[in-house]
């Protein structure tokens, strides 16, 4: 079975809450948030916007992809992830990222840039810890404790923690580390190639990943035809990510009809993917009924027998 989520674009509130009720009725798996500090663009905070998803959504699992770990005291991270899983019933999924693209954030939050990549690594450890043990000890380079508990501890007692990103660093890091993987902005044989690298890190570490999930972030606009589609997908993510992303649509784009979008979706699931994170590329009064068509016309085609 592949599993489908969708990332949404930033909505007022009233529009955010609506839209995510919807979503869990028409029957998508998962709800997804970004996550910045400061960025180009207005962005909620992760965590505190997949809390205000809890009292309205029963079923739906809750995620962040990718929680930019190195910008937070990964105690604190603890806390507020272990009590978001708690509320919602054990439905948090942390999604766990270096990032690294806009370095005026470490700045702001008084993070070395270059140490964002070991800070992560120790985090993950940590988050795990403290969810995990009563009382707890740990001693890192970053962070050092004995004796410590978070109470209450996540319902599952350790949530699933996929990691994100592209590079080498990133894929070892998954295969040591993590319960998932999530790759963006990658075309179908580099992804099964990294399977391959987060095959051999989790070897070489001792790891199984009997339950592992392949996921990948789907920058997908469905419209009447490719060419439409490309003019809406290329506007959107130049102004969104402050660079021109013309040259990158027929490489990296989910881009046409849906039975286009399918056909483009069906090269990765047979690259090794089990779930997609599907963000809905366009203007965002028409995200909801991108993510409708997508419900109606495309999970069907990987959900049938």
């Amino acid at each position: 079975m592949i599993g489908f989520g969708a990332q949404l674009s930033l909505h007022p509130p009233s529009e955010q809450f609506e839209l995510v009720q919807r979503l869990e009725a028409i029957g998508y798996d998962s709800v997804w948030t970004g996550d910045h500090v400061s960025f180009h663009n207005p962005i909620y905070e992760s965590l505190t916007l997949l809390a205000s998803y809890v009292p309205i959504t029963h079923r739906i699992k809750l995620g962040v992809a990718v929680y930019l770990l190195a910008l937070r005291a990964p105690a604190v991270a603890a806390k507020m992830t272990a009590t978001l899983d708690v509320l919602s019933g054990g439905r948090l999924v942390f999604g766990v990222g270096v990032g690294g693209e806009n370095p005026k954030e470490f700045e702001l939050c008084g993070v070395p840039h270059k140490e964002r990549g070991a800070r992560v690594t120790e985090g993950i450890d940590v988050v795990r810890t403290l969810w995990r043990d009563t009382p707890a000890t740990f001693r890192g380079r970053f962070t050092r404790f004995e004796s410590v508990s978070i109470d209450p501890k996540p319902t599952r007692q350790l949530p699933p923690i996929w990691i994100g990103g592209r590079s080498d660093a990133a894929l070892a890091r998954a295969g040591r580390q993590g319960d998932g993987w999530v790759s963006y902005v990658v075309q179908p044989d580099r992804y099964a190639q990294s399977l391959d690298k987060i095959r051999a890190a989790a070897a070489g570490a001792g790891r199984s990943l009997a339950g592992f999930t392949t996921a990948h972030l789907v920058f997908i606009t469905v419209g009447r035809d490719f060419e439409a589609a490309k003019r809406s997908w290329v506007s959107v993510l130049s102004k969104r990510y402050a660079q021109d992303f013309e040259p990158l649509a027929k490489r990296y784009g989910v881009i046409g009809t849906p039975e286009q979008c399918a056909e483009q979706l069906e090269r990765f699931r047979a690259a090794g993917c089990n779930y997609f994170l599907m963000s809905a590329i366009g203007d965002p009064r028409d995200e909801r009924a991108q993510l409708e068509t997508i419900a109606a016309e495309i999970l069907p085609r990987f959900r049938t027998p």
